[in-house]
């Protein structure tokens, strides 16, 4: 009994120095450390949260971390989260290693797994629950270029975050071995290895989240990987649910994956992120 008694102390102990410690993230700017590299990360906190879970967004093309992070604002208000957006600014992570994820480099080598930009969320994830000094429950969420990201995280990078939600990707990963990374899984893993990375994606708790008028011809990504998606973002995102979808009943697999619509919009990520459609996507 002495010894549970202890260790009950030195538990709560613990969790004092960790309060005392904490710097609870306010509404504004800070340099975050993530797995080494320091990241500017626009942050907000709702007014009337007491104990609000954590949101991490991901910006698009344009690098604008500071707008998304407004504009998930009335989301965070609605629904009690603490938004931390960071910036993968340009020069640092250009399109192979943001958009793409860093899993091939720029010449399209498979890079080894300690180089992939997606291991910078858990290590995001961690300072965020070092600032609040408590564990914290999080999602992400992502537009445009964001989502090209979340999808190779989704793909590559085990979270434990509770959803994942893709909105208006330009590319994603298909769910096969036939088209190499990073738009499929061919080359990244083992023989032995494969089935079950591709078992382990269509596992994850995405959400592939469609403005249903971001319909036009995709004149960003027109390489002939992406073209080989769909002809717009919103074609791409039906294809790749459906390809997850058929290949988890092919194989019987469990599938977690899940399909939100927004009507009467296209490729704007304030409106995305405002849509009570969001939270929808959000949910566990």
């Amino acid at each position: 009994m002495k010894i549970v008694a202890s260790i009950a102390a030195l538990v709560l102990i613990a969790g004092w120095l960790n309060a005392a410690a904490a710097d609870p993230i306010t509404t504004g700017q800070r340099i975050a450390e993530a797995d080494g590299t320091r990241l500017t990360v626009f942050t907000y906190r709702p007014a009337e949260c007491s104990d609000p879970s954590l949101l991490l967004v991901f910006h698009g093309a344009q690098r604008d971390a500071d707008r998304y992070r407004d504009f998930a604002r009335p989301l965070a208000d609605r629904h009690c989260l603490l938004v931390v957006a960071p910036r993968f600014d340009q020069h640092t992570f250009p399109s192979w290693r943001y958009q793409r994820g860093g899993i091939v480099d720029k010449h399209g080598a498979v890079t080894p797994p300690q180089a992939w930009t997606g291991r910078l969320v858990p290590g995001l994830v961690e300072w965020a629950r070092r600032q609040e000094g408590r564990a914290l429950a999080y999602s992400l969420i992502a537009h445009s270029a964001g989502g090209q990201f979340l999808s190779r995280l989704a793909a590559f990078v085990p979270t434990e975050a509770r959803r994942i939600v893709l909105a208006n990707a330009g590319t994603y990963v298909f769910p096969t071995l036939a088209v190499d990374a990073p738009y499929g899984f061919g080359k990244v893993f083992s023989r032995g290895e494969r089935e079950t990375q591709l078992q382990r994606y269509l596992q994850q708790p995405l959400t592939i989240y469609l403005g249903e008028d971001d319909d036009r011809d995709d004149e960003r990504n027109n390489t002939a990987e992406a073209r080989a998606q769909g002809a717009s973002r919103h074609e791409r995102g039906l294809n790749v649910f459906a390809a997850g979808q058929k290949l988890a009943q092919d194989r019987a697999w469990t599938f977690n994956w899940r399909l939100v619509r927004l009507p009467g919009v296209g490729h704007d990520g304030q409106k995305m992120l405002a849509a009570e459609q969001a939270f929808e996507a959000l949910r566990p």
